[in-house]
């Protein structure tokens, strides 16, 4: 896994990147290291530096918009690249779970990834009127949510920051 947690001055998460980034971000003090991996080293020809894991960025970013940009490649991420009636995971489109002729609309809590089969089979039809059940509802991941179960990317030394609640005081 070579990827980093960034963190924002106040140890907020800020994104992921890579190991490079991370490395240039601190080489060019933008960023301390917060966490190593102890068993990797960054090399150069004469010189040796930690493999981070976790960094912290020397002043604050203000972000106002934190938020998960819906797409359809995000959709398939929170739905685990599968169709949420059946389970297949071959030939996947975005389905409207009340279609947009009954009043559905384009947001996070009606769109699943279905696939081909299930979405020709629903048609047109609510889910009650066909008899068909969601495997589980759709939600609108926040960003924490999405860095931690759905980049892929996720390390046990980032719960710390990524689970605020589970720091005992």
């Amino acid at each position: 896994m070579n990827t980093v947690l960034v963190l924002n001055q106040d140890y907020t998460p800020l994104t992921v990147c890579s190991v490079q980034r991370a490395f240039m971000l601190m080489f060019l003090k933008k960023a301390d290291l917060i966490t190593e991996i102890k068993e990797k080293r960054l090399r150069s020809i004469s010189q040796s530096f930690p493999f981070p894991s976790i960094i912290i960025v020397k002043y604050y970013i203000n972000i106002p918009y934190k938020g998960v940009v819906m797409s359809r490649h995000n959709i398939f991420k929170r739905d685990g690249g599968k169709c949420q009636y059946c389970g297949a995971r071959k030939e996947l489109t975005i389905d409207h779970v009340v279609p947009r002729s009954k009043g559905g609309k384009s947001i996070w809590t009606n769109l699943v990834t279905a696939c081909k089969q299930c979405n020709s089979r629903k048609s047109d039809f609510t889910l009650e009127k066909i008899g068909m059940q969601l495997t589980k509802a759709p939600i609108k991941p926040n960003y924490l949510t999405f860095l931690k179960m759905y980049n892929g990317a996720y390390r046990d030394d980032w719960a710390p920051y990524l689970n605020p609640k589970r720091v005992s005081a």
